[in-house]
């Protein structure tokens, strides 16, 4: 493969995934489940970790860090999100080597919204029942090491959201590129384009509506239509340098720009203080461009933090337990993630 031929499709891409995208769209794209970091060992990161991400949790951040897995692996993570709506995210995945430099990682989330009280014009207040709505992403990436420096990957996504007689499903892609370079590979840089992908819509019964008929004799059932919506495609530019202050102690720093097509752009800054391979803490931050109106309008701003811990297992395996903490603004109490990574 032609890595620079690489590079040049996804700054084409890149160019088209951004242009037009302004503050004044925030909140028209559809699918918002595609852009949560459901992984507890990077959401410490406040999403600044691009150029650095490494092994499973790299399917959401950059898949191309997927190449750095050499063993199998498999993680679960829960997330409470926004605490206080009772909303949940899960994901399950696993990545194993295929030969070559290369590793197929494949994972699935689902967004469970809980139940929701039936209302209609006849029965405003309730009383007609519930519904539980669920969104689920379905997933397969693929990555390898070209070069000793670099390293790219691509993941196919399945959307799907649907409720008690509403569904849309859709198709989606992330392709992604890490480059390494220093003296002890300690200088990173990464860019990611995440959700590209066609417009798509909502079908199902909850579309027809019954009308009288213009003789007004009876009624009959007529179909609606929505209009489609938009993916929300991001492009993500990060750096990231590694500082070994003895053998045992490492700090890593890092920094990233978020572009976004349908809400204001992100600024992200992060570091993490490691113990050997034992422990690690982390902290971020991630602030929006609120120039355009000056205002505070994104509920995910603010500080994070998170710690993980990597006990041995026995037989050359070893696992990850992570947790992470995401401050929200507004009345929200936060989001709090909790996640398992076990190599065998």
């Amino acid at each position: 493969m032609n890595m620079k031929r690489t590079f040049i499709t996804l700054s084409i891409l890149a160019a088209m995934a951004t242009q037009g995208g302004n503050p004044v769209r925030s909140g028209s794209a559809g699918a918002p489940e595609l852009l949560i970091n459901p992984w507890a060992l990077t959401a410490g990161w406040a999403e600044a970790n691009t150029a650095n991400v490494m092994g499973l949790e790299s399917l959401y951040g950059n898949v191309a860090g997927l190449a750095y897995v050499d063993k199998f692996q498999f993680g679960l993570a829960n997330t409470q999100w926004l605490v206080g709506t009772g909303i949940q995210f899960n994901t399950a995945a696993f990545a194993s080597p295929t030969g070559n430099g290369g590793v197929l990682g494949v994972h699935i989330s689902n967004m469970n919204y809980g139940e929701i009280e039936v209302t209609t014009t006849e029965l405003p207040d309730g009383g007609a029942g519930y519904f539980k709505p669920t969104s689920s992403i379905i997933g397969i990436g693929y990555a390898k090491q070209f070069t000793n420096s670099i390293y790219g990957g691509i993941n196919i996504k399945m959307y799907n959201s649907s409720m008690s007689n509403l569904t849309a499903t859709g198709m989606c892609f992330d392709a992604g590129i890490e480059y390494v370079t220093g003296e002890d590979d300690d200088f990173r840089f990464g860019i990611t384009l995440r959700n590209i992908g066609p417009s798509f819509g909502y079908s199902g019964d909850g579309m027809s509506i019954i009308l009288p008929v213009p003789t007004g004799s009876h009624s009959s059932s007529f179909q609606s239509s929505t209009e489609d919506f938009e993916l929300p495609t991001q492009l993500s530019i990060g750096m990231s340098k590694r500082f070994d202050l003895s053998r045992d102690h490492r700090i890593e720093v890092a920094g990233n720009f978020i572009s976004n097509s349908f809400k204001k752009d992100q600024f992200t800054a992060a570091f993490e203080y490691g113990f050997k391979s034992l422990f690690a803490v982390r902290m971020g931050y991630a602030a929006f461009d609120n120039r355009f109106d000056g205002m505070a309008t994104e509920a995910m701003a603010g500080p994070s933090a998170g710690f993980s811990i990597n006990p041995e297992t026995g037989n050359g395996g070893s696992m990850n337990l992570s947790y992470a903490y995401r401050m929200t603004n507004g009345a929200f109490g936060g989001i709090h993630t909790l996640g398992a990574t076990f190599i065998l």
